[in-house]
């Protein structure tokens, strides 16, 4: 785990079940019912904890075991509202869930930036990098009022930029090389076969590869980031060496103990 990406694995113990509450949900393979923003999901209890946590595949919450808020539920409940829960203070209720979504954004953001400073070949724009993440990290320190007043989309493109930068300078040494075509960026790939395929250096940023087999892959510094991993078969794929790849994607995927993963990543248990 890198350092900067420490405190930014959710601790669903010292959340006030944010991602429970704050945010809706519509019945589908999914989700076994529907739930409005803001309204609790009925398997919370009172402590905050999930009243079917260990069964929430065969239940129906397939989509609550794929969801990650990079640490943004303790940092509101405990640091943006100083410990205080909508429970023991329910005039902060509707301003917290307002809150919550925000800092999500910007967790991930610092997740990818913290990454993208990790690697050797971003030396050349290392400042940058830091700079971004500095600039980030302030944001989500903010009062509530101040946090909900971000700017995330505009200040999402402007590291955006720095992101797209990092993928080139990892990416070009292996995906410009002659007749590799490796450009899959926002592409529809959905159920596409890629079974072992030498994929080191493709770009699936943004790409939609729900249900598309990559059994045994080699995807050594391929850009993942935003790809839709959603039933994504990637069993027997090398997933070590790519970049921006997150534990919601892996959570979503299908895989098995010859998948390899960054060492940020924990192997999910319902690949067993």
């Amino acid at each position: 785990m890198l350092a900067g990406q420490t405190n930014l694995l959710a601790d669903c113990s010292s959340c006030f079940g944010l991602c429970c509450v704050a945010l809706p949900f519509s019945k589908s393979s999914d989700f076994a019912t529907n739930k409005n923003a803001g309204d609790p999901c009925k398997n919370l209890q009172q402590d905050f904890r999930c009243g079917i946590h260990t069964g929430l595949r065969k239940k129906g919450f397939t989509g609550c075991t794929v969801y990650d808020c990079f640490g943004a539920g303790q940092k509101v409940s405990q640091q943006t509202y100083d410990g205080i829960s909508w429970h023991d203070a329910p005039e902060t209720a509707s301003d917290m869930f307002e809150t919550f979504p925000v800092v999500r954004q910007l967790h991930e953001l610092l997740w990818y930036l913290a990454e993208a400073r990790s690697l050797k070949q971003t030396h050349s724009i290392r400042k940058e990098l830091d700079a971004a993440l500095a600039e980030t990290e302030s944001l989500t320190n903010g009062t509530p009022s101040q946090i909900r007043a971000v700017d995330v989309s505009a200040h999402r493109a402007t590291v955006n930029t720095l992101l797209l930068q990092t993928s080139n300078l990892v990416r070009s040494p292996i995906s410009g090389k002659k007749g590799r075509k490796l450009d899959h960026r926002g592409a529809d790939l959905i159920g596409a076969k890629f079974r072992g395929s030498d994929l080191r250096g493709a770009n699936f940023r943004g790409s939609y590869l729900i249900g598309a087999d990559l059994r045994g892959c080699e995807l050594d510094r391929a850009d993942l980031i935003g790809a839709d991993l959603r039933g994504t078969d990637i069993r027997g794929a090398k997933l070590r060496g790519s970049i921006f790849l997150t534990q919601f994607q892996i959570n979503a995927a299908v895989g098995d103990s010859a998948t390899t993963l960054p060492d940020s990543l924990t192997r999910p248990s319902h690949w067993a």
